[in-house]
């Protein structure tokens, strides 16, 4: 330690051997910051805290901090062998050498003098002194002091050890208080429970104190024998001794605690007497929702609870906190397996049954002690022994699934681990559970893997396997999990058919006899149906069969044997109700022996089958009943239940009441009609389908394998497949008309844009404030309030009387809130803030309503010009002023204020008498209302001149204008008594300024006449701000002379500021008083996205040259004006500064989709609370001098907790905590990412805000032998550290601060990654309520207002149970970036509108689709939290949090009178980036037990509702894309077979009606006008029809079809593919603005396989069919079906060109074609990205075929033999083969295939083996193939007369073929790589690839020849501000450029 002996001795030997670890340069100062240190040194980071802290102070103590610091790093780590460990030991030793040197200089004493020095120095100073105080930013000081206190005494020790000199006793003793007090003043997150504490405001409250006392109630317990006492200690920490939970779990859930109960403990009335006790009806309350899910569990097992209470009354309250705080801690500490809410259930009951054996002092029979905890209450206890081995269980499945890549069938999901404790046989575990038990168990293939664990082995077969459920990969999920309805839809198409096919077409033919019993042979399908179910249920079960119960199983065989007979009953007994049997029932008969007919046995069978049906239909009638009997536990019910549905711990008593099913009903009764109704169009193909049958065909125009099939069966179903599946689908279409009708009335009903402009806004603000007070303001008194349709109607609000006092001043604070909030937000200027502000300080003058400036602006200049020319006629003019209310209030308030300023500033006694004459008379004369005829008014607008001049005067209240001042005010007496009052002033007549002068006047000298005005108050003192507002205000109404009528000229203010007024209007509940209503916490998941924009990144152009900024410059130019208004400054000058630099920073970001955005929006939920609160408790003198006073009075007020604002700070920490999860911030932080700075300033600038974390620190093992490196995790609470430093003169430190470190059992992500990341953080929210918001979302001050009201929700019941979820509706504020962005922002307004009102009320589904929705805290942390997170299946992880909730007897509503903002993807690629991720979502949704559960436990309309809102939207997507391809190959079977010739004067082939309408109805959905109408619905209800149909045309301009249809493609193609073999996964579509280019490369690996592959496709058939195909050409409708299906191909092939900015500008082109060659002749390899290489992208875009199951690839092969079919169909229709039809021809096409493929194969073995060697051999080689194929070719067109149409038909049959083999190819790899032709495939797949490229680029190429096309994709693409300023960038940019190359040729 050289640095501490003087400088002239040597270093000694240790520290040498340290510098030999020295091996990185020097890495620079930033290495030191004290944040950013290796996670295995995690230890030193306070120790380098503290020496920045005190190095300004003291550079030689800071200098010892940090070699102590680099002392203890090598201790921690002697090898550095931690990652990044070397490196910081370099750096830190380079700058100890320096600073040694520098710190040495003028040292005087030693250094271990110094440190004792500093350290009591330290102590006096600041510990002394700061202990005195008592505010709540002292407290935080004082806390941060301790700790540096203890670090400086660390270092001070080490210091004087080495200087072998002793401690002093001063010191010691100081440094036994800090170690006591250390250990007492931890950092805190809302409560500081610490005895020194006990005077802040937050622990003043009585329910706080109440809380703390009972749970401080520890009497009786029995403490562990070594148990050491601690101050304060409660029940929690008794459990913590018992148990062994950690430290910061206890901290963390006693404050959690005490908040639940005191929140509860608040809102109880009749108010509990105001001790300090825990009101018992409070803890039975929060007891009774924490264990209603324990309780039903143990009553599903047939279990008693393990909740016993005590006889004795004064011990129950204990127990219960026993109870809680025990299922809490458990909860706060089980990381993962809070996913599995039933394992926590089967913990908490043995842990809670060894509690109540401790507390009962229970003997063990085993041991004959007491029982003790089974797992001991050592230190991590419960980690390690409970948690752990669960956890490891979790985290070897997941591995298992390969990322999820794996089948879902062969490992174990969160649901599957969670279920194994839905049985009884759970209890096998055991407790303490068994290390060899079942549920422990790996599968036999992984048991070498696990041989190094400590657990005994196990044997392989005991896997448990899939449980309840198994999610495998089939379409067949679609049909098992929705049964019923497909049942109903082929039997009503059976039915329609047979009455169609039987009778005259007409429905009346039904009641025929023998049509009629035709129609009966529906039963005969039923029960088809039924077996095909019940087959279905045991094949896709086959895999869970080892876990099922016994009942389950027997259920599912009988079902099938049941099914099975009646497949049998049903024909025969049908054959026999027939006197001449029809010939299907012929052929049953003849098996069954031809007996006599007896029709009364088939309708017995019928009522037998029928009547378990019978029973639903009634239980479905009365759905009480069948709520009690699915609820219910007795033997008997569950097996009366058992054969309708197994039992099952979820999905029971789903239903709803009968209000709510009788209006979903008859929603799906009347679609179901509408429907069936237009799906008899099938009729008229009837008699045309029966003529085809009978026409004979005998000429074919190919091989005909089956020349004498009867009936032309393939016509038929060419004809009828396309019709067929219409049907099936437009269902979904009739969903979207009805959904927009009945949403639209629903909404209407809502009072939805009843305000949309502000034009309406001034028309109904009279009763706003009215509105504001009834809605916003907690009621004093309750009134009755108004229900029933009137009521609905018609809402009016009282207006609020002129003498108003607190109602007005309680409107005004919240008004001004909401408008400050827009000029903070820049969305208005400082002109309009100052016309939309209401005056904040209630002015005792004035007895009116001051209303707006922006509703009087205008109206006095108006009246003023209205009364001078009134010419004494006052009727006009009265008439004038009743008509405009407004500009009566204005006259009212002008005379009122002009009245109470003159009589302010005049003080002479005489003066004061003329004054209050004048005033006096007026006044009279407006009661006698003759003001106008006794007075001449043609003189007023010299006084209002004269007015306006002294209200300046005043408003710059210079003391030199006094004299100018008093010329105004004797011009105005003048004006005033002279001109306009005509009688003579008695108080006037003795006056020098009078009418008639007095006779001695003259004699008087002048010094001694009377000075009129010579005492005035002016300069007026004092000058309050009430004042100088009210001063500008009246400026403000006199001077404004233009209307303000588009104030606020913004668009979005205008649109929140219009919601806004227009929600106050809608049904929503009270508001209660803050300290009344539910708490609540947000949470925000947060992983790496933009934090805030850097300055670079805002500069940074692309290859336009535009910026961020410059593109938002450009798009929001009104807020960029407003801004630099704001700040102050130029454009110029705002790099000046490094604050105007943060401002900028700060305001691009509150643009874009940044975290940044999102926390300002929620923390806008704080400030309203504390606003609201400061209405809640201020006296009358606080509400009149307003909120603003107390704001301002901040810094004295936060000194003392008695203060106002303290209280409101208190109870908004009470009600309300912010979290956001940043995932990796500790990673950020240790890597000096700038994304943890800019997270600290959000924490310092928003102290509430809390920040969570995952931190993954690197310890050493202890084990001596081998020191290897662990990565231990814990979840991690932080929040800013109080900045001020011990010296004010320092530079301020921001840091963060560790509230909680609670360790986890490993990793936290093992499966989604979004709802892990929620999971670990879900243990810091606090309150009743948990808003989950995602990083894309923003929310506004005035909405924050309303969430009080929102909260009240959850203690209304809406249907039979209360809410579990409030769903809220959103606003997309990306709209206004593109013409994309808002497409999509239509679409997500519609659905998060219209769409979610609908499925809420009347259909009653609607589930959780993301964020804002606000979750009942502690129904969800007891039943499996906010989402689901199972790796691939849980993808779309919001869904499945309310399949979850109304699974388990939750209720989800919708709420449209509050909103929140949220960011969509705005860029071609983004969007379609995020429709897969939905569509794979959704595939995975398809094959969930969700899903499953749903369709068999809701009632069938339900499921309907159901089906049709979830997958079926993406099934019928699907559907309506195959109907296409369908349609086509059906033509072509026609054509290309001669069909279509024999029967060409056929009706149903020439003119066939219901295909049109079919085809039709294909392209309706197509071109996305099922999502138009909703979207012009919900816009015409909000801002009304005309603009909703305006935005209809111009979305049709900017070609939203393209999009829709574009988007069709997407969602079908991952939709299908995830349902076949897979390969979904979370794409991150990236939040910024897409201003840029995507390359041509990019697009094609986008959308290659998704859209162009069959766009190409489709265009091949289409050619084909226009090539051969005759007989249709002349028909309309048919012109318009091929133009759909072109349409279809167009998009799909050119949407992303052309939806790309500047997709067609030359040189873009030029670049991408040179990208485009490099990308495809790049060689893969490993390590080599997608994005890099067409071999790597081409691996990787089949990897999802590696993985899928043999079903998979059998159906991938079926699918490409197509391919062939089609070549077979083409090669008979060639010149030189149409004369034959011998199946040779199709062999000779294969064999012309396979001889191109071989020559392709020898020339490139050839180029391999010979190109080097023998070059010249191997070019004659090429040139002798070339040759010889120019001769065949030749040959063919000379001798078999082959033409170019020849030709050209080859291209288009062989082409496909080759593909097809590539697609069989891949399906078979693994047999194709044995076969070693793997290389081949690859060159083929290139040489495809390098062609479709062509075919897309050429037409783009040519297109971007001509300049007028960018310029018109440009305008299309952008809106027209951007349009404009991105020409204008491009002009400059060239001439930057031109400059630029002249001035290089002059230098040269």
């Amino acid at each position: 330690m050289a640095s501490r002996r003087g400088p002239d001795q040597q270093p000694p030997g240790p520290q040498r051997r340290i510098m030999r670890t020295q091996t990185a340069g020097n890495i620079g100062e930033a290495m030191l910051d004290s944040e950013v240190v290796p996670s295995s040194l995690v230890e030193i980071a306070p120790i380098l805290r503290v020496a920045n802290e005190v190095e300004a102070r003291n550079p030689r103590v800071a200098y010892l901090c940090r070699f102590y610091a680099f002392e203890k790093a090598h201790r921690l780590d002697p090898t550095s062998s931690g990652r990044g460990v070397r490196q910081f030991k370099t750096a830190l030793l380079q700058r100890l050498e320096r600073e040694n040197e520098t710190t040495l200089v003028g040292k005087q004493k030693s250094d271990a003098r110094e440190m004792q020095n500093f350290y009591r120095l330290y102590y006096e100073q600041y510990i002394k002194k700061l202990q005195s105080a008592a505010d709540k930013a002292d407290r935080a000081q004082l806390t941060k002091a301790y700790q540096t206190a203890a670090v400086l005494f660390e270092v001070l020790k080490a210091v004087n050890l080495s200087e072998s000199v002793e401690v002093s006793d001063e010191i010691l003793e100081a440094h036994t208080e800090v170690a006591e007090k250390t250990q007492i003043y931890v950092p805190y997150n809302i409560l500081p429970l610490d005895p020194d504490s006990a005077n802040q405001a937050i622990m003043k409250y009585p329910e706080i104190q109440a809380s703390v006392s009972a749970l401080r109630n520890i009497r009786g317990l029995p403490w562990p024998k070594n148990h050491e006492k601690k101050v304060n200690e409660d029940i929690l920490d008794w459990l913590q001794a018992m148990f062994g939970f950690q430290r910061d779990n206890v901290a963390n859930q006693r404050e959690h605690l005490i908040l639940l109960l005191a929140n509860v403990h608040i809102r109880q009335l009749p108010k509990p007497d105001q001790q300090p006790k825990l009101d018992d009806r409070a803890l039975t309350e929060v007891m009774k929702k924490l264990f209603k899910n324990y309780t039903k569990w143990c009553k599903f097992l047939g279990r008693k609870r393990s909740l016993w209470l005590p006889t004795i009354q004064q011990e129950v309250q204990q127990r219960k906190l026993l109870y809680m705080g025990l299922y809490l801690l458990i909860w706060g500490e089980a990381a993962n397996l809070r996913f599995m809410p039933e394992c926590l259930c089967y913990i908490y009951h043995h842990m809670a049954f060894e509690l109540y054996g401790m507390l009962a002092g229970n003997v063990s029979p085993m041991t004959g002690e007491f029982i003790k905890p089974a797992y001991g209450g050592e230190d991590e206890a419960f980690l390690r022994k409970v948690v752990t081995p669960i956890y490891e269980t979790i985290a070897k499945e997941a591995r298992r699934s390969k990322g999820g890549k794996y089948k879902h069938s062969d490992w174990r999901n969160y649901d599957d681990l969670n279920e194994y404790f839905w049985s009884v046989d759970c209890f096998k575990l055991g407790w303490p559970m068994r290390a060899d038990a079942d549920f422990f168990s790996q599968p036999p293939e992984k048991l070498q893997v696990d041989k190094s664990e400590d657990r005994k082995p196990i044997t392989g077969d005991r896997w448990t396997g899939k449980i309840n459920f198994v999610e495998i990969r089939s379409f067949w999920h679609i049909f098992r999990s929705f049964d019923r309805m497909w049942s109903f839809f082929i039997l009503c198409l059976q039915a329609m058919i047979i009455i169609a096919w039987n009778g005259n077409g007409d429905l009346s033919s039904i009641s025929e006899g023998d049509t009629f019993k035709k129609v009966l042979s529906i039963f005969i399908t039923a029960a088809i149906l039924k077996l095909a179910q019940a087959v279905l249920d045991i094949m896709l079960s086959w895999k869970a069969r080892r876990m099922m119960s016994y009942h389950v199983k027997l259920r599912y065989i009988l079902k099938a044997i049941s099914a099975a007979v009646w497949v049998i009953v049903m024909p025969v007994t049908y054959a026999y109700s027939w006197k001449n049997p029809p010939g299907f029932a012929q052929t049953i008969r003849s098996w069954f022996g031809n007996g006599s007919s007896s029709p009364s046995l088939f309708i017995l069978a019928v009522f037998i089958y029928l009547s378990p049906n019978i029973l639903n239909v009634l239980l479905f009638l009365f759905p009480i009943v069948r709520r009690y009997l699915e609820r219910s536990n007795y033997k008997i019910v569950t097996l009366m239940m058992w054969w309708s549905q197994p039992r099952l711990y979820v999905g029971r008593g789903m239903h709803e009441s009968s209000v709510s099913l009788f209006k979903y009903t008859m929603f799906w009764v009347l679609l179901i009609v509408a429907k069936l109704a237009f799906s008899f169009y099938i009729e008229p193909l009837v008699v045309p389908t029966k003529e085809i049958m009978e026409v004979p065909i005998h000429t074919f125009k190919w091989h005909e394998f089956f020349p004498r099939a009867k009936n032309n069966i393939g016509v038929v179903v060419a004809l009828w497949a396309p019709i067929i599946l219409v049907y099936f689908m437009d269902t979904q279409i009739w969903y979207a008309i009805f959904s927009t009708i009945f949403g639209g009335i629903y909404g209407a009903f809502r009072r939805l844009g009843e305000i949309r402009t502000l034009e309406m806004l001034r028309s109904r603000f009279q009763s706003l404030p009215g509105a504001f007070n009834d809605r916003l303001i907690p009621k004093t008194e309750d009134k009755p309030k108004k229900k029933g349709l009137k009521a609905t109607l018609s809402r009016k609000f009282d207006e609020i009387p002129s003498n108003k006092g607190k109602e007005a001043a309680r409107f005004a604070q919240l008004w001004n809130k909401i408008i400050t909030s827009f000029r903070e937000e820049d969305l208005i200027s400082n002109r309009e803030r100052n016309l939309l502000l209401v005056p904040y300080w209630a002015d005792p003058d004035l007895d009116l309503i001051q209303w707006p400036p922006f509703l009087l602006a205008s109206k006095i200049p108006i009246a003023v010009d209205m009364a001078k020319d009134c010419n004494r006629k006052d009727r006009e003019l009265k008439k004038k002023l009743d008509a405009d209310n407004y500009m009566k209030c204005a006259v009212r308030e002008c005379y009122a204020s002009c009245k109470s300023i003159i009589n302010n500033l005049v003080q002479g006694d005489r003066e004061k008498v003329v004054i209050n004459d004048i005033f006096t008379k007026v006044d009279e004369h407006i009661e006698k209302d003759d003001l106008i005829k006794e007075l001449n008014m043609s003189d007023l607008p010299s006084l209002y001149e004269q007015f306006v001049e002294l209200i300046e005067c005043l408003s710059r209240n210079n003391k030199d204008e006094k004299d100018r001042v008093v010329i105004i005010l004797l011009n105005m007496l003048e004006v005033m008594t002279r001109d306009i009052m005509e009688d003579p002033l008695p108080s006037l007549l003795d006056s020098n300024h009078g009418g008639s002068y007095g006779k001695h006047e003259g004699m008087t000298p002048l010094d001694q006449q009377y000075q009129y005005f010579g005492a005035l108050n002016f300069p007026v003192q004092p000058e309050t701000e009430a004042w100088k507002e009210k001063i500008r205000r009246l400026s403000l109404l006199l001077t404004v002379k233009e209307s303000a009528m588009d104030v606020p000229s913004n668009l979005e203010a205008r649109r929140r500021i219009s919601f806004f007024s227009n929600s106050l209007f809608m049904d929503m509940p009270a508001a209660p008083k803050v300290r009344n209503m539910l708490s609540y916490s947000v949470l925000t998941p947060y992983y790496t996205e933009a934090v805030l924009f850097s300055i670079n990144a805002l500069e940074l152009e692309n290859e336009d040259g535009v910026s961020i900024l410059f593109y938002l410059q450009k798009i929001f130019p009104d807020e960029w004006t407003n801004f630099l208004e704001r700040v102050n400054s130029s454009e110029e000058e705002l790099r000046g500064t490094g604050e105007l630099q943060e401002e900028l920073r700060l305001w691009a970001s509150y643009r874009g989709q940044t975290l940044t955005k999102t926390v300002r929006g929620m923390m806008y939920y704080r400030k309203a609370l504390e606003l609201q609160a400061f209405l809640d408790m201020a006296k009358d003198k606080d509400l009149m001098k307003g909120y603003k006073d107390v704001e301002s009075n901040i810094e004295e007020d936060s000194k003392n907790e008695r203060s106002l604002w303290a209280q409101c700070q208190a109870i908004a920490d009470m009600k309300f905590t912010y979290v956001v999860s940043c995932q990796q911030y500790g990673i950020h932080k240790r890597s000096g990412d700038a994304r943890a700075k800019d997270i600290l300033r959000l924490m310092t600038t928003y102290p509430s805000l809390r920040v969570a974390y995952i931190d993954e620190v690197e310890v050493t093992s202890n084990d001596k032998s081998k020191k290897t490196i662990q990565k231990v995790y814990y979840s991690v609470l932080v929040k800013a550290a109080s900045p001020k430093s011990i010296d004010s003169s320092n530079p301020v430190q921001n840091l963060d601060e560790v509230i909680y470190k609670i360790k986890l059992p490993g990793p936290a992500i093992l499966g989604e990654g979004k709802p892990e990341n929620q999971n670990h953080a879900i243990i810091f929210t606090r309150g009743e309520g948990l808003q989950t918001i995602d990083m894309n979302q923003d929310n506004y001050m005035e909405e924050a207002f309303k969430m009080r009201n929102l909260l009240e929700e959850f203690l209304k019941t809406h249907g039979v149970r209360p809410p579990t979820i409030l769903g809220l509706r959103e606003h997309i504020f990306t709209g206004s970036v593109s013409s994309l962005a808002w497409f999509m922002s239509n679409q997500e307004t519609s659905f998060v509108t219209i769409g979610q009102r609908l499925l809420a009320n009347p259909l009653k589904v609607r589930f959780h689709y993301g964020h804002p929705d606000v979750f009942d805290r502690l129904f969800h942390l007891t039943r499996g939290g906010v989402s689901k997170a199972s790796k691939i299946i849980n993808l779309s992880e919001d869904i499945f949090a309310g399949f979850n909730s109304t699974l388990r007897e939750g209720n989800v509503t919708h709420h449209e009178y509050i909103q929140v903002g949220k960011g969509r993807d705005v860029g071609l690629n983004q969007i379609s980036m995020f429709e897969a991720k939905i569509a794979n979502g959704n595939g995975e949704q398809t094959i969930s037990r969700d899903i499953y559960r749903l369709g068999h436990r809701f009632d069938f309309f339900r499921m309907l509702s159901c089906y049709f809102t979830t997958t079926g939207f993406y099934f019928s997507t699907l559907i309506t894309v195959l109907i296409v391809y369908i349609f086509l190959y059906g033509r072509l079977y026609l054509v290309l077979s001669g069909l279509e010739e024999g029967l060409s004067n056929h009706p149903a082939i020439r003119d066939n009606k219901p295909l049109q309408v079919a085809l039709a109805s294909q392209s309706f959905v197509q071109i996305g006008l099922l999502m138009a109408l909703p979207m012009m619905m919900e816009i015409g209800l909000e801002r009304g029809f005309r603009n909703a149909l305006i935005d209809f045309i111009l979305m049709q301009l900017q070609l939203a079809p393209v999009f829709f249809t574009f988007s069709l493609g997407t969602r079908t193609h991952y939709y299908g593919r995830t349902l076949l073999h897979g390969g979904a996964e979370y794409r991150s579509t990236g939040r910024g603005f897409v201003v840029f280019h995507a390359k041509f490369a990019d697009n094609y690996r986008l959308y290659s396989r998704s859209h162009f592959v069959k766009g190409i496709e489709l265009m091949i058939l289409l050619l084909v069919y226009h090539i051969f195909g005759h007989s249709y050409r002349g028909v309309v409708a048919y012109v318009f079906i091929t133009i759909s299906i072109w349409f279809m191909v167009g998009t799909w092939l050119f949407a992303p060109f052309l939806f790309n900015p500047s997709g067609f500008e030359w040189q873009k082109i030029l670049d991408d074609w040179t990208d485009w060659n490099k990308w495809i002749s790049n060689r893969g390899g490993i390590g080599v990205l997608p994005e890099k290489s067409w071999e790597s992208w081409w691996d990787k875009e089949h990897d999802h075929l590696r993985y899928s199951g043999m079903r998979g690839r059998i159906t991938e092969i079926v699918l490409s033999v197509r391919f062939f079919i089609y070549q077979y169909g083409l090669v008979y229709h060639l010149n030189i083969t149409k004369n034959t039809q011998n199946f040779l021809v199709y062999g000779a096409s294969w064999v012309v295939i396979l001889l191109i493929l071989f020559v392709m194969k020898a020339v490139s073995v050839g180029r391999r083996r010979f190109s080097a060697n023998f070059q010249l051999v191997f070019r004659m080689i090429k040139g002798l193939i070339f040759i010889t194929f120019i001769a065949i070719l030749i040959t063919l067109i000379a001798v078999p007369g082959m033409t170019f149409r020849d030709i050209i038909v080859c291209i288009l049959a062989f082409m496909p073929t080759g593909w097809g083999m590539l697609l069989i190819a891949q399906a078979c790899k693994p047999v194709v790589v044995r076969a070693g032709l793997w290389s081949s495939v690859k060159t083929l797949a290139r040489g495809y690839e390098i062609v479709m490229g062509l075919l897309l680029f050429i037409p783009v190429a040519f297109l971007a020849w001509f300049p007028f096309v960018s310029e018109f994709q440009t305008r299309m693409l952008f809106n027209q501000a951007f349009s404009r300023g991105l020409q204008i960038s491009r002009i400059l940019g060239g001439q930057r450029k031109d400059r630029a190359d002249h001035t290089s040729r002059n230098k040269e």
